[in-house]
């Protein structure tokens, strides 16, 4: 209590605020709290307003994920696959591009297809699978033997962006598979029907479920913490080279480094220490993303390479704050740190697939390139874009080392500039004690001055030699 009475307390050394002193600073007060609220809020409202954008509508562009079909059955099956697509296609519906056995003779090809990102998911139905179910529906052997399953297969990269993938590519390959069971029913219902052995059961079996869609992905991504890695996994390494930034900066002014140390041994200190921090901070990240991995298919190779590009990534992100915080002013740091996450974050949220052309100028950001050269990790070099990943990454970081030469100079040099006008400072201060301790020595000759009957505007020589 004692503390809180303390802070009621009306303190002497305080202007009261009724007190003439604030009158010409209530205004300037007011004034810039206005100006600050409102350029938050539109600062807000911008970047908000951007990264919302990026997955507006997205459910309309879900025709621009390309899917491959390749019927390898040449009969009712690949036919009911065909007639199922026609009744999902449009715009929020995969298109679905079917491509000549010649050009995909195996499905291992079609495999490929997909693994190389040439596609985002593909179906295919099975050699002979339409001549196995006629012969189940006569009965037999063929009838027992008669595998569903056997008939149609899907494939998707689950590492690609998962939680779109799974929710547009895997769903609706799913969905298309599924309706291919009733348009086969729909197109040769009657015949079959006619023509199953109603004897046998295996038969009729076959009759009712003669379509079943098989998954197939490259490197299933389902657990819990995939959400994260091209959101908080972006945002995370940004932040946390932002708080060493800030901090190396004030060590290094209250250690008075970048006023008496040399610039070029500032750039060498400051640059040996960025290179440990990243690759320490790349090294717990990748360490908490290994440690939530659950059952997911990764290896230690896997790790060591996330491992190196965070650490790429998060060296880039040390340059952009040591850049701006030698050029920008601490009034609008924030400004523009909050856009840079959002706009990074914006690049990696979602496929570009599914977002308006303008937002695609984020190729040329770190994230984005970043969120694709893990992909290609994760799933053992499929969807690999490293031929133009990394280049960008390193276009970064080349700029950023060069310009880091500079914004070390700049920073040492208002270092010296706020060290010398501190010391002006003090030297003011200083001389103007002198003057007032020289006032203060001159006292008693004025007033023996005035003891005498003197003028007291003469100085003290000349009043002796007047009395001389």
């Amino acid at each position: 209590m004692a503390g809180l009475s303390s802070f009621f307390h009306r303190s002497t050394d305080r202007i009261h605020r009724s007190h003439d002193f604030w009158n010409d600073k209530r205004k300037g007060f007011v004034m810039a709290s206005v100006v600050a609220m409102l350029a938050l809020n539109l600062l807000f409202l911008a970047d908000l307003s951007y990264l919302y954008g990026v997955v507006f509508k997205s459910t309309y562009r879900v025709h621009n994920f390309k899917m491959l079909m390749v019927d390898f059955d040449g009969g009712l099956i690949g036919q009911s696959v065909n007639g199922a697509y026609q009744q999902f296609q449009g715009n929020t519906f995969p298109t679905l591009i079917q491509h000549d056995v010649s050009e995909y003779p195996t499905e291992a090809d079609v495999r490929e297809a997909v693994c190389k990102g040439h596609y985002w998911g593909a179906i295919y139905s099975h050699r002979d699978a339409s001549s196995r179910l006629s012969a189940a529906l006569a009965g037999g052997d063929a009838a027992t033997s008669y595998n569903p399953a056997d008939t149609v297969t899907y494939i998707w990269n689950g590492a690609r962006y998962p939680s779109f993938s799974q929710g547009y590519v895997q769903s609706n390959l799913a969905q298309l598979a599924t309706a291919a069971g009733v348009v086969y029913h729909k197109v040769n219902g009657t015949r079959a029907a006619q023509a199953v052995n109603v004897t046998d059961a295996a038969a009729v079996q076959a009759l009712l479920n003669p379509i079943q869609g098989v998954a197939a992905p490259i490197q299933p991504t389902t657990h819990g913490t995939r959400v994260f890695y091209n959101t908080v996994g972006v945002i995370m390494p940004m932040l946390i080279n932002f708080f060493f930034v800030m901090a190396l900066n004030g060590i290094s002014a209250q250690m008075q480094f970048l006023s008496r140390l040399p610039r070029l041994d500032n750039w060498i200190a400051r640059s040996v220490l960025s290179v440990i921090f990243t690759f320490t901070a790349a090294l717990v990240t990748t360490a908490f993303t290994w440690e939530y991995r659950e059952s997911w298919a990764v290896s230690a190779g896997d790790f060591a390479l996330t491992w190196m590009v965070l650490w790429l990534f998060m060296h880039v992100n040390y340059y952009v704050y040591d850049a701006i915080t030698a050029f920008i002013p601490m009034t609008f740091l924030a400004f523009f740190v909050f856009t840079w996450i959002i706009l990074n974050v914006g690049a990696a949220v979602a496929p570009f697939e599914l977002t308006a052309g303008f937002y695609h100028w984020s190729y040329a950001l770190p994230a984005k390139e970043l969120y694709d050269v893990m992909t290609s990790i994760w799933s053992k070099g499929c969807a690999n874009v490293n031929y133009r990943a990394l280049p960008i990454l390193f276009s970064w970081w080349l700029v950023g080392t060069v310009v880091s030469f500079f914004s070390t100079r700049r920073r040492c040099d208002d270092a010296m500039a706020a060290g010398a006008a501190e010391r002006a400072k003090w030297e003011k201060i200083l001389s103007g004690d002198e003057e007032r301790q020289g006032r203060i020595g001159t006292a008693p000759s004025a007033n023996a001055d005035l003891e005498k009957g003197e003028d007291p505007s003469r100085t003290p020589s000349t009043a002796a030699q007047s009395s001389a």
